[in-house]
């Protein structure tokens, strides 16, 4: 086997994962390598996006209906590229229906394996599945099974999948599919349970792990929280500013209304007294020309 194929098979082992189990499992691996060319490699595997975890899982739990995503989006895409309007937007409905049934289907096996899916996630999970539709890349990329980050697409512009996918060599790899779980041994008739010593040793790491990723949610939660009341607070200063702004320019028109209308009244005024002295002019005008018609009529 190639550096890069058992490189591949651990990240495929370590992306079917639970969530809380990535990172313990993920650095135990890696103390096993060490030594080795794969070490280094394995550390350095990120720990995917709550969407990006889903989506692995729903590709090794529900193959089948992934495909169909898949083969969906080849046609679409073929029917994109020969015009073919009316097919085009049979397939675009169908598109919509297929990527919202299989998200439901997607969140369900995520609650199966104990985490829940917000309707946040949930939307970036649907986001991927329609990228994985529109963009031929994005499709190889949902089928590894190795997303640390969801994905988007327009289906005009490429995609740059470098920080989307766990490696490199992802483009070209196929998931495993999850096998059926296993009857627990107590629940196998006949069988003796023999007590794992170590039992409880497990379920307290298992649950101190639940606990940090737990806590690291807290922490991005509140991080958001506090990036967007940050925002709030500025949005709401800026529109009490604006606010102000308005309520002077309000007051400002007023008062040139009311200045308006003074001088329209003013000018009304003006406007009869010139024509009153125009009429007095051409009075003064007639009554002089009178007086020298008068005067040259006497010195003749």
């Amino acid at each position: 086997m190639t550096d890069e194929a058992q490189l591949l098979g651990i990240a495929d082992e370590l992306y079917g994962l639970a969530l809380a189990e990535f990172t313990p499992a993920r650095d135990a691996r890696a103390k096993q390598l060490r030594g080795t060319d794969e070490a280094a490699p394995v550390k350095a595997l990120r720990k995917p996006a709550s969407a990006a975890w889903v989506v692995n899982q729903l590709v090794r739990s529900e193959a089948e209906q992934v495909e169909q995503v898949l083969a969906l989006g080849a046609a679409l895409r073929e029917a994109q590229a020969s015009m073919d309007g009316e097919e085009l937007r049979a397939l675009t409905k169908q598109r919509r229906q297929l990527t919202a049934a299989v998200t439901t289907r997607a969140r369900a096996v995520a609650r199966e394996r104990g985490q829940r899916v917000t309707e946040a996630v949930a939307e970036q999970v649907e986001a991927t599945l329609t990228a994985a539709m529109l963009d031929e890349d994005c499709a190889r990329a949902v089928r590894s099974g190795l997303l640390v980050a969801p994905l988007a697409a327009t289906g005009v512009d490429p995609v740059d999948l470098a920080e989307s996918v766990a490696l490199p060599g992802a483009l070209g790899f196929t998931a495993s599919p999850r096998p059926a779980e296993e009857a627990a041994p107590e629940a196998r008739p006949g069988l003796h349970v023999v007590p794992d010593p170590e039992a409880d040793a497990k379920a307290r790491a298992a649950a101190e792990d639940a606990l940090a990723a737990a806590e690291d949610a807290v922490q991005d939660a509140e991080h958001d929280r506090d990036v967007t009341a940050a925002e709030v607070s500025d949005l709401e200063a800026r529109s009490l500013q604006l606010q102000a702004e308005m309520d002077e320019l309000r007051r400002r028109l007023a008062e040139l209304e009311s200045a308006a209308e003074e001088v329209d009244d003013e000018l009304s005024d003006a406007e009869q007294v010139r024509d009153a002295a125009e009429a007095g002019l051409t009075a003064a005008r007639r009554t002089r020309d009178e007086a020298a018609a008068a005067l040259e009529k006497l010195q003749g």
